[in-house]
């Protein structure tokens, strides 16, 4: 009986080991399409997704990444990152703008021409590739130079209007020349920097996969954009795709160039699984917006305060230190101006110091002028800066707090005394005998020399008037009354 068991038992062992070993062989033989999802324009979180997402896929020996995308652009950093990790990856990767009515604009439209396949779905558009300044908008240069001064390019001044025409007329032969706008370079030194490497840029990641490099140096020049099918015609994008199935199936047997090399791409009957971003990614993207750590910190500086002003109370405290270190490390990750930072912190620190040492509104209102200034421009990227309406929601709720702290010391200050000397100044006391100028009262359990104008018997009650070193001078209450 006992053999009988241990055969079964073997059996049932080889059966299970062989099934694993199945199992272990067909999920290596199988095929994996690996689909990636970006609808939120470009930041730490969405590049923190994307590259875990590029290791997952080499990790599962993914046979193509494809990332649907629709964005309005984001951070050069964390673009920057991203293009990185496309360059160096040995997975292929697609970026593929979707659903219809989605578009890759500003940074979306670099990632586009980094990817080893750019891709797009009808009624999608992208463009827009100018970069925008910290603290000022686009780049200035849209309007042309009214004297025609050609500083911007190193070319020497023009020359006056009547000689431009005489030298036109004689080199066109009295026709007007037709003559193509000069491209836009910025007017400032910094402007020309910004936007000559944006345009090197994006220029390397056309030549490197065969895509129109001139239109990309326009689309960071001029901000154009294409549509899908005008970018197909015009050789910016590869495919245009219904969904990712027609897109695998469009790109199966075309040749890419990978950071080892040239690859054919093997998309067909592939197994489509998707990557979603989790609960890390969706917590980063929280952290890192700039309306939710500027709020962070705005908790955490005033828990701070009112846990130093009333020590032991502990929860003030606890939730302040959480918040603030939950905001510094969101302002890592983003780009913060520190001059902003620094006069935020100011202006916070003179509200209080309005609460602790009344001013009359001095430190109060130079305060909440630094805060607001500092606020404007502590964050002013693309697609990532503070919301207006809460600066001024933030600032008037401090003002309120400063203007009730004010006249709360104000009416303090009417209040009558409540320690001291001068907190025996209108006290009730009793005469301890009969005298006429100089005697006794009893005030507050205790007897002290007292000086009247008029005659007091003893019993009498008396109110104290003032107070002359240990000598109280007091009359009669009926009179004080």
């Amino acid at each position: 009986m006992t053999g009988r068991v241990l055969i079964l038992a073997s059996l049932l062992c080889l059966a299970l080991g062989t099934f694993l070993a199945w199992q272990a062989q067909a999920q290596q033989e199988e095929r994996l399409a690996l689909v990636m999802t970006v609808d939120d324009a470009i930041g730490p979180a969405i590049s923190d997704y994307f590259t875990r997402g590029l290791a997952l896929a080499e990790e599962r020996e993914a046979e193509i990444v494809i990332v649907a995308m629709d964005t309005p652009g984001g951070l050069d950093a964390s673009m920057r990152d991203m293009i990185s990790a496309i360059l160096s990856s040995p997975v292929p990767v697609a970026i593929y703008v979707s659903p219809a009515g989605a578009r890759a604009a500003s940074a979306g439209t670099y990632l586009l021409y980094a990817s080893h396949v750019a891709a797009m779905a009808p009624a999608t558009h992208l463009g827009s590739a100018t970069p925008v300044q910290m603290g000022g908008g686009g780049l200035p240069g849209a309007e042309e130079d009214q004297d025609g001064g050609g500083a911007d390019d190193g070319q020497p001044p023009a020359q006056d209007s009547e000689a431009q025409d005489s030298e036109a007329d004689a080199e066109a032969g009295g026709d007007e020349a037709e003559q193509a706008d000069p491209p836009r370079r910025g007017e400032t030194a910094m402007e020309r920097k910004v936007l000559e490497d944006a345009v090197a840029y994006i220029r390397s990641l056309a030549q490197r996969h065969d895509r129109n490099a001139d239109w990309a140096e326009q689309a960071v020049r001029e901000a154009v954009n294409l549509t899908a099918r005008e970018a197909l015609e015009q050789d910016v994008i590869d495919v245009v795709a219904r969904d990712v199935d027609d897109l695998l199936s469009q790109i199966d047997g075309r040749s890419v160039v990978m950071d080892q090399g040239e690859r054919t791409l093997a998309t067909a009957e592939l197994t489509i699984e998707r990557l979603d971003p989790d609960w890390r990614t969706k917590l980063l993207a929280v952290i890192t917006n700039p309306n939710v750590a500027y709020f962070l910190m705005i908790i955490g500086f005033y828990g701070l305060i009112f846990e130093l002003s009333s020590p032991g109370s502990l929860i003030p405290g606890t939730i302040g230190i959480i918040c603030l270190l939950l905001a510094l490390f969101a302002f890592q990750l983003l780009p913060i101006n520190y001059a902003g930072l620094a006069l935020i912190l100011v202006g916070l620190g003179l509200i209080v110091g309005e609460a602790l040492m009344p001013s009359f509104g001095i430190l109060g209102i130079g305060g909440i002028v630094a805060f607001v200034i500092g606020s404007v421009i502590l964050m002013d990227a693309e697609n990532l800066r503070i919301s207006l309406p809460m600066i001024a929601g933030i600032a008037l709720l401090s003002a309120g707090l400063m203007l009730w702290v004010v006249t709360r010391f104000m009416g303090l200050r009417r209040r009558p005394a409540k320690t001291g000397q001068e907190e025996m100044v209108g006290s009730e006391a009793t005469a301890a005998e009969a005298f006429e100028e100089q005697g006794h009262v009893r005030l507050l359990g205790e007897r002290w020399n007292a000086r009247s104008s008029e005659p007091l018997r003893k019993g009498q009650v008396v109110r104290v008037t003032a107070v002359d070193g240990l000598t109280l001078v007091v009359e009669p209450f009926d009179k004080a009354h």
